[in-house]
């Protein structure tokens, strides 16, 4: 598939991914958000002394807010991103709640004024996701271009509907693979072959405390 052909095929796909998505009737989201937060708070020990990069949740997105607040109370460092440039990486800042909020250019609340953190783990929302772990976003390149500029590399941790998986998104070179994507349904990995599952308490395994 030429880069044309795959730019039109994408902007069908993400057209279609986000009807799907906000079709999703309210009670089933509520469950499987609850699901996600789970596998989140209980896959990842680790991240209960990062700095967390995540986002805040429209257009029928996984809701991170709740897991992020109970990650904190472990000792994580929160952060929402910023957009500095429509070419520009983004720039995280720092979150908690409660903290004073405003509207960025998109109309998404982030963080009024408060200190930039250089994260080192996010959590990125997916409009779809394929078998080899690759993301379709919205379109803008942010995340993509913020993970090609980060050294070292943070852990990546995928969120989204298992509806919205695809057989491929075809990707292009700009495009860079979650580490691991989870789901309502299961926690996925990402190796050389293709996504492989793990039950809550193999990643756990996987993603203790450092030194543990």
């Amino acid at each position: 598939m030429n880069d044309v052909t795959s730019r039109h095929w994408k902007q069908r796909q993400r057209t279609r991914l986000r009807e799907l998505r906000q079709q999703i009737p309210t009670a089933q989201r509520m469950l499987w958000n609850e699901a996600i937060t789970v596998a989140l708070t209980q896959g990842f020990p680790v991240l209960e002394n990062k700095k967390i990069g995540f986002y805040w949740p429209h257009q029928g997105e996984y809701d991170p807010v709740p897991a992020m607040i109970f990650l904190k109370t472990r000792g994580a460092t929160l952060a929402l991103p910023e957009v500095i440039g429509k070419e520009e990486p983004l720039r995280f800042i720092e979150w908690w709640p409660g903290v004073p909020m405003k509207k960025d250019i998109y109309g998404i609340p982030l963080p009024d004024n408060t200190r930039e953190i250089i994260v080192d783990s996010i959590i990125i929302p997916l409009l779809g996701f394929d078998e080899q772990g690759y993301r379709l976003g919205y379109g803008s390149g942010y995340f993509d271009r913020t993970l090609a500029a980060m050294n070292p590399r943070p852990l990546v941790i995928g969120v989204a509907f298992e509806m919205l998986r695809l057989p491929t998104i075809y990707p292009q070179q700009h495009d860079i693979p979650m580490d691991y994507i989870v789901t309502e349904q299961l926690i996925l990995f990402r190796t050389d072959t293709g996504l492989v599952p793990l039950s809550v308490a193999d990643c756990a395994s996987r993603n203790s405390f450092v030194g543990d």
